[in-house]
């Protein structure tokens, strides 16, 4: 699906500046990011007290402002904005939920920097540390590790890559989990 006028002349407001378009924006896009917040948590078996997703929903509009709204100007409209959107928003919770469980995701986004970001030689020791912990299992577990905790992929997403059935994804997961955790640290 390709961006609709009403959606292009509102993005288009909102990077304008105008006065009012940042709260029809997110009149028009609140349910649509809520939903991905619930079921981003959902997929991850996480609970989430209501002021949590509220947050969390704050936090992705934030994330959308960053950088004079670098990720809304980023946009091409080769799919929908609500698609767009929800990309953007499923990233933004993962690496929320991420950082809330004391992990710290590998490749943060450039726009996300914060002033305590660590170096380049951090994030490469801490792939590094993750790596060594994927190759204790076997290929198909790492792939779909990788590709569920490190890239926020959903299990359609993932089954689509791997060429797996969607079923057998989640108890994949669970497997690699549990002999992750067996893995000495």
């Amino acid at each position: 699906m390709v961006l609709i006028p009403i959606d292009r002349e509102l993005l288009n407001k909102c990077l304008a500046h105008d006065e009012d378009a940042w709260s029809a924006f997110i009149d028009r896009f609140a349910g649509l990011v809520t939903r991905v917040v619930s079921s981003t948590a959902d997929r991850r078996s996480i609970s989430l007290s209501a002021t949590d997703r509220e947050d969390l929903v704050s936090e992705v509009f934030v994330e959308l402002l960053t950088g004079e709204m670098a990720p809304l100007r980023k946009f091409q409209g080769k799919s929908s904005l609500a698609t767009y959107l929800a990309v953007i928003a499923r990233r933004v919770v993962v690496r929320r939920l991420l950082v809330r469980a004391g992990i710290t995701p590998i490749a943060p986004m450039t726009h996300d920097l914060p002033s305590n970001t660590p170096t380049v030689e951090d994030r490469i020791a801490n792939q590094q540390q993750v790596e060594h912990m994927l190759q204790g299992l076997v290929p198909a577990e790492a792939q779909v590790v990788r590709l569920y905790h490190l890239e926020g992929k959903s299990y359609r997403e993932i089954s689509r890559v791997v060429g797996m059935p969607e079923n057998t994804i989640g108890p994949l997961l669970s497997r690699a989990r549990t002999r992750l955790r067996a893995q000495p640290h």
